[in-house]
């Protein structure tokens, strides 16, 4: 499956970024995912879901994005808001299978990646 995000761009702190990632295929039987990855620094997972309900944020971000998707457009989301500087990274969005990414779907490392979408946060 090929995966495309956008809706990355620049911000000021405090404000609210909307990415997407549309899926080739149907995306029902996968998990999605959101990762970013700063210079420097290592790929974090964001927030995960799947299309039964689990969810799953990183505590850096919880409270403060919302992941959703759309199996009936193959779309995910991520909704950023009240963003700050330190959330400033390449975001990428990712795929698997749900049986293989359900034990750790923040740490799994997924089959299917975007190219990534950059947000950057300045104070």
């Amino acid at each position: 499956v090929q995966l495309v995000e956008s809706g990355g761009g620049s911000v000021q702190s405090g404000g609210s970024l909307r990415l997407s990632c549309v899926a080739s295929e149907s995306n029902s039987r996968y998990y999605m995912a959101w990762f970013r990855q700063a210079p420097g620094k290592e790929r974090e997972g964001v927030a995960s879901s799947s299309s039964s309900g689990d969810i799953f944020y990183a505590d850096t971000v919880k409270g403060r994005f919302t992941i959703s998707r759309d199996d009936a457009k193959n779309t995910a989301y991520l909704q950023m808001d009240s963003l700050k500087p330190e959330d400033t990274a390449m975001y990428y969005c990712a795929a698997d299978f749900y049986w293989r990414a359900r034990l750790s779907p923040l740490r799994y490392s997924y089959s299917y990646w975007g190219q990534g979408t950059q947000v950057t946060v300045s104070s």
